[in-house]
């Protein structure tokens, strides 16, 4: 089965547009903001509005307010959202929107007690634990840390770079790897040539079934 590519941290319509024409299965847009990608829920909107069919739109929240994400959901109609705080499973599963959680892997990290804390998300996505930071570090954990398969897909993040994507696929099989700081010239700042190499690595994996 090929492994799914997710760019993160979009905040332009032409950053989506380069997502796209890579070959991108989803771009992720983030609403929280402390992060150097957080976009505004006009500009979201706008992104949103220009991807074709079978593109997803992930919104990503970090210990947001319910009001903030139903507001965000009544101007953006996003397809899937990415919880990456400390929400609870009736929290995550009450927008009548699917998600799947973001947890961080240290050597505590339980995978299956995770997954029974979130019955309802539809994946479950494994980066680089830190005790500020809620994603975004640029970090990879250590990839022989990653699980057996379970029930729920499974989706690489943290440290990833068209220059060890392929590694990690080899290493790991995930359902799907999301990048974000790996493609970026500068902090927050997508670069179109990093985006396609990056689609182009795993693509290359998979026809070579790793």
């Amino acid at each position: 089965m090929r492994t799914r590519v997710k760019i993160c941290g979009l905040c332009s319509p032409e950053s989506a547009t380069a997502a796209v024409a890579a070959g991108a299965d989803a771009i992720g847009l983030v609403f929280y903001a402390p992060s150097p990608r957080a976009v505004e829920v006009e500009m979201a909107a706008r992104i949103v509005s220009g991807l074709p069919p079978y593109v997803s739109s992930v919104g990503l929240f970090v210990n947001p307010a319910r009001r903030d994400v139903l507001g965000v959901l009544e101007q953006v109609p996003l397809d899937m959202l990415q919880f990456h705080g400390e929400e609870d499973d009736a929290f995550c599963s009450s927008f009548e929107r699917p998600y799947y959680k973001a947890l961080g892997v240290n050597d505590c990290f339980d995978l299956r007690v995770a997954e029974a804390q979130y019955p309802h998300s539809r994946g479950l996505l494994l980066d680089a634990y830190d005790p500020v930071l809620k994603g975004g570090t640029g970090r990879a954990f250590d990839w022989a840390r990653f699980p057996e398969p379970v029930s729920k897909p499974l989706i690489l993040a943290g440290g990833l770079t068209p220059e060890n994507v392929g590694k990690a696929i080899r290493q790991t099989q995930p359902y799907a790897v999301d990048v974000s700081g790996g493609v970026e010239s500068a902090r927050g700042v997508k670069d179109n040539e990093l985006i396609k190499a990056f689609v182009r690595e795993v693509m290359r994996e998979h026809a070579t079934g790793f």
